[in-house]
């Protein structure tokens, strides 16, 4: 059953005459009727009956007509979709961020997608960064923006990268070690620990300072950065955090080091998987922002090797 046989009989339906129907779809009297009669065998009978300048539906024809026409209905809906899908109308877009990443530069990105791309319907989710990797590979998300420290990216990932942070000592103002420009490893051994338990660098950062005979006692397990900044502003204890993320009136962040440690975060994607136009505007939107002041990653990279200059929208 062919698409155009299905208007071609609603048409003849609502005007019971061949020929005004064949104008109603502006093709041939004789293009119709073959139309028709190539129905009819499908279906195995008779649609409409002729008698001299009466036409009327068959029995079998008022039995058909309101399936063909839910499913005529259906293929018109389905087209708009697809319209709109690809004019970024109504475009939905599974985005993942990692949790343990600043809500500002996220918001920036939102509102620039939202500013230029009225379209693109974002549904985001947050979590940490194993998990987003695994629902990107499973299909739940269409584009993540994480990092996994230590690990090489899996190849059938595509990595944009858009920024690097260093990673602090959050400290309570008041802790002994608050009035330092920065903070060695070993300096912190002895010290009560606030273990974020989202936190990317968890079984990373260990063996570092397992290496230098650093002990730190973990006495308090969060999952939410605005907890653990508050137990350091109580003088509970210390945290492991990213630098731009240390938002509090009575914590201050200090540079680790002996070795320090840097997360680079990236947009990421699944090579190969069709994408939607909505995750091409994303990209766009991610490249053009400046994230904590800088250019992103991959363009200024793209830069100081003029053969990538064009940024690719992963694929």
């Amino acid at each position: 059953m062919e698409m155009h046989q299905v208007r071609y009989f609603l048409a003849l339906c609502e005007d019971l005459n061949f020929t005004h129907a064949a104008e109603r779809c502006h093709v041939a009297q004789p293009s119709l009727t073959r139309a028709i009669r190539q129905l009819e065998q499908e279906l195995g009978g008779v649609l409409f009956h002729r008698e001299r300048a009466h036409t009327h539906l068959s029995e079998l024809g008022r039995i058909v007509r309101p399936h063909l026409e839910q499913v005529y209905r259906e293929m018109q809906e389905a087209k708009r979709r697809a319209g709109d899908f690809a004019k970024l109308t109504h475009t939905p877009l599974k985005l993942g961020i990692m949790c343990t990443i600043a809500p500002d530069q996220i918001v920036d990105l939102v509102s620039a997608v939202r500013t230029r791309h009225e379209g693109v319907e974002l549904k985001m989710a947050d979590a940490n960064a194993w998990e987003l990797e695994e629902r990107l590979l499973q299909g739940d998300l269409e584009v993540a923006i994480y990092c996994i420290p230590g690990k090489e990216p899996d190849e059938r990932l595509h990595v944009l990268p858009l920024f690097r942070e260093q990673i602090v000592a959050a400290l309570g103002s008041r802790h002994r070690l608050a009035s330092r420009n920065a903070v060695r490893v070993k300096d912190l051994d002895g010290e009560c620990y606030i273990h974020r338990t989202n936190c990317e660098f968890a079984g990373y950062a260990d063996p570092v300072f397992q290496a230098q005979n650093v002990n730190c006692t973990a006495v308090y397990w969060s999952e939410r950065d605005d907890w653990t900044l508050a137990m350091v502003a109580a003088g509970l204890g210390w945290a492991f955090m990213p630098e731009n993320s240390v938002h509090h009136s009575a914590v201050v962040g200090r540079p680790i080091i002996e070795p320090e440690f840097w997360r680079e975060v990236n947009l990421v994607t699944v090579r190969g998987r069709p994408h939607s136009p909505a995750v091409g505007a994303l990209v766009r939107e991610a490249t053009r922002m400046r994230w904590f002041g800088k250019q992103a990653l991959a363009v200024e990279r793209s830069r100081d090797m003029p053969e990538t200059a064009d940024l690719p929208i992963p694929s």
